[in-house]
């Protein structure tokens, strides 16, 4: 990633957390839409881009090409080569990023008010004309194969693949977005331009910034820096077919401490329900030293260093899932008592005192995370693809206080189902 943003672009930056965020949506002259968050302090923007459709836009025998081209585009754009282009960003006190997930490409551009047309040229051509020179794509495809090659070794990425062949199958889920070591090494340019085609379309964005300009600036500027886009070639993945058996499958390697990655079916987070089951999981998994399962496997039991689950909402399917590892010896007992906490908590509820320190906890930390222009930028642009409305920012945490001791143990009856609870081990475990 590009970042040559000089130190006092890092200052300001930094604003008061705050979340008392006014968004404003607009359309470009040119028909594009985005979210604004005016903030003139500091003379900085801070602008997201996102793709819907990601990695898994991956055409069959190319996996792994999204992946390969979104690296590329900080490798050299219009008429400048790898170095110069980033001889320019930094000339320009500019931050790129840009990244790719299963179900984005996201870019990220960070500038100040004075460079502003100039940093939107450079991302512009960084966007529309990558070079894809054949020494920058042989150079990066070596470092995502030593990084494929790592993994192969690496018991929890060992475990995460494993665990997504068996739950999503032939589903692009089903498999790594950086490909594997035979199907990076057989891409070409013309599938990298392809993946570039495919990925970066203007039917499939979405825009938000945040900082020092107004909706007319903004509008000039996206249609300036976006208006060559093409529409959408290729069609999005859809939905995957989920595969939770609701058994504990074993993969051998040799390791002193098994990996264990687990899950059963999600939800969706436009569910009536969402909020409850988003506070359910957070007593269950996901809320630290506090959590049920932490309690249980850590501190009684000591069979863990650490555990944790988060509720995944992808595009394409909806998975609770959670991760611990364990000694060879021990891990038996950790997934028993897994299984144990995860009926237990569904079939007795939780206590009023969980939901209220669980609340507390939730609506206290939520203002925290809007602690920059870009924060604040990536999490609009998150909303947006998630489809939450404008107020949601000043909603979330009456959404949160809303559930009830009723709402929650309803939920946990209804949506926790040990029968489908899947467990992929990596090591060598003693009694499974």
């Amino acid at each position: 990633m590009i970042r040559f943003a000089l130190a006092f672009v890092a200052v300001f930056a930094a604003i008061p957390a705050r979340a008392d965020v006014d968004i404003q949506e607009l359309t470009s002259t040119g028909g594009i839409d985005a979210w604004l968050v005016e903030s003139h302090e500091i003379p900085f923007v801070a602008l997201e881009l996102r793709f819907r459709g990601g990695a898994s836009l991956d055409t069959s025998g190319k996996r792994g090409a999204t992946n390969l081209m979104g690296a590329l585009l900080e490798e050299g754009a219009g008429d400048l080569d790898s170095q110069a282009f980033n001889r320019r960003a930094e000339e320009l006190a500019v931050s790129f990023s840009y990244s790719v997930s299963d179900d984005a490409v996201s870019v990220s551009a960070r500038f100040l008010t004075e460079n502003r047309v100039e940093a939107i040229d450079l991302l512009r051509d960084s966007l529309i004309n990558p070079r894809f020179d054949q020494d920058a794509i042989d150079r990066v495809r070596a470092q995502v194969e030593s990084g494929l090659q790592s993994d192969a070794k690496d018991p929890d990425a060992i475990a995460r693949s494993e665990f997504r062949e068996l739950v999503y199958g032939e589903h692009p889920y089903g498999s790594v977005q950086d490909g594997t070591l035979e199907s990076v090494a057989a891409l070409t340019r013309d599938d990298i331009v392809a993946a570039h085609q495919a990925a970066l379309t203007r039917d499939h964005l979405f825009v938000s910034a945040v900082g020092d300009i107004n909706a007319e600036e903004l509008g000039a500027l996206l249609d300036d820096l976006l208006a060559d886009l093409p529409e959408a070639s290729v069609d999005l993945a859809g939905e995957a077919t989920i595969n939770l058996p609701g058994d504990v499958q074993v993969v051998d390697f040799p390791t002193p401490q098994s990996v264990v990655t687990f899950g059963q079916p999600g939800i969706d987070r436009n569910d009536d329900d969402f909020f409850a089951a988003f506070v359910l999981n957070h007593i269950l998994g996901g809320g630290g030293f506090e959590s049920r399962l932490m309690q249980e496997v850590r501190e009684k039991r000591g069979l863990t260093y650490g555990i944790y689950t988060f509720l995944s909402d992808r595009d394409g399917a909806e998975i609770m899932m959670g991760s611990v590892a364990s000694g060879n010896d021990r891990v038996a007992e950790a997934i028993e008592v897994i299984q144990n906490e995860w009926a237990r908590i569904r079939d007795e509820g939780v206590t009023q005192a969980e939901l209220d320190d669980a609340k507390t906890y939730l609506t206290g930390a939520y203002p925290l995370r809007f602690d920059g222009n870009g924060t604040i930028a990536n999490i609009a642009a998150g909303m947006q693809m998630s489809g939450r409305p404008t107020d949601y920012i000043a909603n979330r945490n009456d959404r949160v206080n809303a559930v009830t001791l009723e709402d929650i143990n309803r939920v946990a009856r209804e949506f926790l189902d040990p029968d489908k609870l899947t467990f992929v081990v990596v090591g060598q475990p003693e009694g499974l």
